[in-house]
């Protein structure tokens, strides 16, 4: 007899297993190429100017995603509403005058200020010019010279050689530690106290105009995290292009071919002062602001206390000062949809009688472009206990494909930091796709000493560092990460859905298997 129920049993839990992966096949299936694409073609479209953290385009993302979660059935689960208000302070370093006998340079074009004071004026009716800013045994610009509440100028690239290229300093073509040691220059010379560094370099113009508005955008801070102001401000310093530094030069009747060239030629210092009326006027700002997370909760059964995260951020790089926007597609259109998309499909299986036994926290995190702000902020102030948390599920860029894969097998997928903390977070995405969807899944990102870092770069690490078990999924790099070119018409849809299955496959195992992932490893 007991054999005989043992034997029932078998085919009981066999057939219920079968049934179990029939449903998940069927739900799965639901994700389509189109209802993919009607996401990414709001969330990157130009009416949402790519997201931008405290622009208009954030706020209309975030209401979109808020508007579907609703239509979902989700519940709101932030004091009956799905937003999550982060309080955030942008900090930026404002340059409201910076000119020379009224003459107006540009912060960000044709100069850089470097500093951390509150604002304050400056002035002064002269600048004195420090050739290389050396001051060694062997050559000294600045020997006898007072720069005490001065206005200093330097080159701030190289130093004296003789005309077979040989330096002044060593000897040899090798040149010294002024030059090879970065920043030693600017060190140096701040230790006599002037006023103010004006730092001559070549290479700024282009990399300003590179740049564009993320030269002069500062850093954004959780409200707090905010630290208090300098009380001690460092002497400000001021990168200069050639162009300006030549400007100053004509004041005196020369330019940076004639001094560079005289020094050079000499290997003595050619240090001078230039009379001239130059004022200027900068200092941090610190404006406060805020966006929110959206968050949407689907309550499990049997095991609902037990709750699985599944995210991604929404925020892109916005519309800048010239009209560009960075439509952000990829970066992370295509992460945002895919949360959505499993949204609506674990919502659909819940209200046909087969919803996860565990609950179901789809969040759309704000601001993780500034430095993943969005999940630090979940993680310090969750709504649901982190204890109770089983895992975190994160979907950053999964529209492309990579360079490393473009020659080869595009069906693949960059799965990152899934056995960091759960030996079994691992297996279950590894089986998962090896029984549906038989992707490459590519770990090489798993690797602690590969540069990209990647595994400490996305939301899912703000959970991680709390000890939950978590798995990134990314599609990796390409040319038009961060650039205005990222669009919805370069997302391969048909392998994206595919990307989305393999998450939803692997969550549905995570959600309705008895036991709670195991902690077994703490991998770097």
């Amino acid at each position: 007899m007991k054999k005989i129920y043992n034997l029932i049993w078998i085919a009981f839990s066999l057939m219920s297993c079968a049934k179990a992966q029939d449903a998940s096949s069927k739900y799965a299936n639901e994700i389509t190429v189109e209802t993919t694409q009607k996401h990414i073609r709001t969330l990157a479209s130009v009416d949402f100017e790519g997201r931008g953290t405290g622009q208009k385009g954030g706020r209309l993302a975030a209401d979109y995603i808020a508007n579907e979660f609703k239509k979902y059935g989700l519940t709101a689960p932030v004091n009956g509403s799905y937003f999550q208000p982060l309080k955030l302070i942008h900090n930026s370093f404002k340059v409201k005058e910076f000119s020379i006998n009224d003459r107006p340079f540009l912060n960000g074009k044709d100069i850089f200020v470097i500093g951390n004071n509150e604002n304050k004026f400056f002035e002064s009716n002269e600048i004195v010019f420090i050739g290389y800013g050396i001051d060694d045994p062997k050559y000294s610009d600045i020997q006898g010279l007072e720069l005490t509440n001065k206005v200093v100028l330097l080159l701030n690239e190289g130093e004296p050689t003789d005309d077979k290229g040989n330096s002044w300093l060593t000897g040899k073509e090798t040149q010294s530690d002024w030059s090879t040691s970065r920043n030693k220059k600017i060190k140096e010379i701040l230790k006599k106290k002037p006023k103010m560094v004006l730092a001559v370099n070549s290479q700024l113009a282009k990399l300003l105009e590179e740049a564009g508005d993320r030269a002069t955008e500062g850093r954004y801070n959780l409200a707090m995290d905010q630290p208090a102001p300098e009380k001690s401000p460092m002497i400000p310093v001021v990168n200069i292009t050639d162009h300006a530094a030549n400007y100053i030069l004509n004041l005196a009747r020369t330019n940076l071919a004639a001094v560079v060239g005289k020094i050079n030629r000499s290997g003595q210092a050619n240090s001078f002062t230039i009379p001239t009326n130059f004022k200027a006027e900068f200092g941090t700002n610190a404006a406060p602001l805020s966006d929110p997370n959206i968050l949407g909760y689907l309550e499990g059964t049997d095991k609902k206390d037990e709750v699985i995260v599944i995210g991604g951020h929404y925020d892109h790089d916005g519309k800048d000062s010239k009209g560009n926007i960075f439509f952000g597609a990829d970066d992370n259109a295509s992460g945002t949809t895919a949360v959505l998309e499993l949204a609506r499909i674990f919502s659909n299986a819940k209200a046909a009688g087969m919803g996860p036994r565990r609950s179901i926290l789809f969040i759309t995190y704000a601001a993780e472009e500034k430095g993943l702000l969005g999940s630090k902020f979940y993680t310090e102030n969750p709504i649901f206990p982190l204890a109770n948390t089983v895992a975190c599920i994160n979907i950053d860029m999964i529209g492309r494909v990579d360079d490393k894969h473009l020659k080869g097998n595009h069906d693949y997928i960059h799965a990152i930091g899934s056995d960091k903390l759960s030996s079994e977070l691992y297996q279950i995405n590894k089986d998962e796709n090896e029984k549906h969807t038989k992707l490459e899944i590519d770990y090489m990102y798993d690797n602690p000493k590969d540069p990209m870092r990647l595994y400490y770069r996305s939301d899912h690490y703000n959970f991680a560092k709390k000890g939950i078990p978590s798995i990134f999924y990314f599609s990796g790099l390409h040319p038009d990460y961060h650039t205005p070119a990222d669009t919805f018409e370069k997302i391969d849809f048909p392998l994206m859905v595919k990307r989305e299955k393999l998450v939803f496959f692997t969550v549905w195992e995570i959600a309705n298997r008895d036991n709670r992932l195991v902690i077994d490893s703490n991998k770097e």
